[in-house]
């Protein structure tokens, strides 16, 4: 796995709109944030406090997420995807996992969610040990928000 940062942010857009083109057609709205985000906006997040990590195939880059450290020991996991021609090949499981052990010393919960069409989605995270907290409205549809509680040790 390697870090992102601001010279990686075309290729990292080019890779987030091809992975949630599916997530528009799931939730029927083409205006979902990642899929409007400029590259400037990209360039922005991941000099600031957005951690980028991604995976490569030889020169291509191949998955990504993003992680930001909400304080209080909790950790946002974003933007989780995987280029469309390998999806279901177990990339995301991969990303996921070790994004957990990427968190910062102390983290007590990583907080994600994802929208509730998509089902591959909800599987990945409830096979990983994530547990559905609440649902917020987005447009036509719920964005359905997950936690997953980390053993902190003293």
């Amino acid at each position: 796995m390697v870090r992102l940062g601001p010279a990686d942010a075309g290729e990292l857009l080019t890779l987030q709109r091809a992975a949630y083109v599916t997530e528009a057609q799931l939730h029927d709205d083409v205006r979902l944030p990642p899929l409007v985000q400029t590259l400037e906006q990209l360039r922005a997040e991941l000099a600031g406090p957005a951690a980028a990590w991604g995976l490569r195939r030889g020169p291509r880059l191949v998955a990504a997420v993003r992680l930001r450290d909400l304080g209080h020991g909790g950790v946002d996991l974003g933007r989780l995807m995987v280029a469309p021609d390998l999806q279901g090949q177990g990339l995301g499981s991969r990303l996921l996992v070790r994004s957990e052990a990427l968190v910062p010393a102390g983290t007590r919960r990583i907080h994600l969610f994802t929208g509730e069409r998509s089902e591959a989605n909800l599987r990945l995270y409830r096979r990983h040990g994530y547990v559905e907290t609440h649902r917020t409205p987005a447009g036509g549809h719920d964005l359905v928000h997950l936690v997953k509680a980390l053993a902190v040790e003293d």
